[in-house]
């Protein structure tokens, strides 16, 4: 893919980039210039409480770390439990990017900001993206702290990352296929390391409120297992450019109504720091397996 100078604006503390392309490949040459390698090839990114898995996949000093910031003029994550670095390591024997934390639609960005890093680690050249987040527990079934592996998703934002202006020519279509959004291959790969791990439907809202019981009634309804406020456009952003992604839901809360309780953002967080760790060792493993 042709690297151009990326076009951006600042607006109201808001980054808007005219062409996101041209910014994630802007991005993208920064990134090798400052890490010394000339691709990647997978990316990670970190959701809610996720931090401690960055210490097994790539313990702090390993690598190089940059900030969001120098990822093109981009914002820093105002949400607790998402630090706004990244980290150039190595991960069982595959250069990768770790993003530790993510921006949301809910904090004011458009959707091109939102899947900034992910259009960067493609350009990167990874062709393995592996999505993370924090999600509430839809499925009676699953217990706080449990991993599950996203089979597909309910796109609920009413917003896409290939809304706009087309791609440039050099770029796939947007009418990308979404059949098969989540891997097949990477969760048998994640199935092989641990046979008891779920598969479930996640649910991407807006937020930042938590959903009322009968939004959790409804998406049960719609087939949703797991809900959240992120990953959904990551995902497609990644499937555009012709990465694989893998989605793992770290179960944080039980959704409304599902429970005995209320949901707090604060517990969220502390049950992701709790868990986490273990998530992290999981995709290690995962990572292990790729050829």
């Amino acid at each position: 893919m042709p690297t151009r100078a990326a076009a951006l604006l600042l607006c109201g503390g808001v980054v808007v980039t005219q062409d996101p392309y041209a910014a994630a490949d802007a991005a993208a040459a920064l990134v090798a210039e400052r890490t010394g390698h000339v691709s990647h090839h997978v990316a990670v990114v970190l959701g809610s409480g996720w931090n401690p898995a960055a210490d097994l996949l790539c313990p702090p000093g390993d690598g190089v770390e940059l900030s969001f910031a120098d990822l093109g003029d981009r914002p820093a994550p105002s949400v607790a439990g998402h630090v706004g670095k990244v980290r150039s390591v190595e991960v069982a024997g595959h250069r990768t990017l770790v993003f530790l934390g993510r921006v949301h639609l809910y904090e004011g960005h458009p959707p091109a900001t939102v899947v900034h890093n992910v259009r960067t680690a493609c350009a990167a050249g990874c062709d393995v993206v592996v999505l993370t987040n924090a999600a509430g527990g839809i499925n009676p079934s699953y217990d706080v702290g449990q991993l599950v592996l996203i089979r597909d998703h309910v796109n609920l934002t009413a917003m896409s990352p290939l809304s706009g202006p087309p791609p440039p020519a050099a770029y796939p279509v947007r009418f990308v296929d979404l059949t098969d959004a989540y891997s097949p291959r990477l969760r048998t790969l994640a199935r092989d390391v641990d046979p008891s791990l779920p598969e479930g439907v996640y649910a991407a809202l807006t937020g930042p409120h938590f959903e009322t019981p009968a939004e959790i009634s409804m998406l049960r309804r719609l087939g949703a297992d797991l809900v959240g406020m992120s990953t959904a456009l990551e995902a497609i952003a990644a499937r555009h450019l012709g990465a694989e992604v893998l989605g793992v839901s770290l179960v944080t809360n039980a959704a409304a109504g599902v429970g005995d309780s209320g949901v707090d953002h604060g517990e969220v967080v502390a049950a992701g720091e709790a868990h986490a760790a273990s998530a992290g060792s999981l995709i290690a493993s995962i990572l292990a397996r790729l050829p």
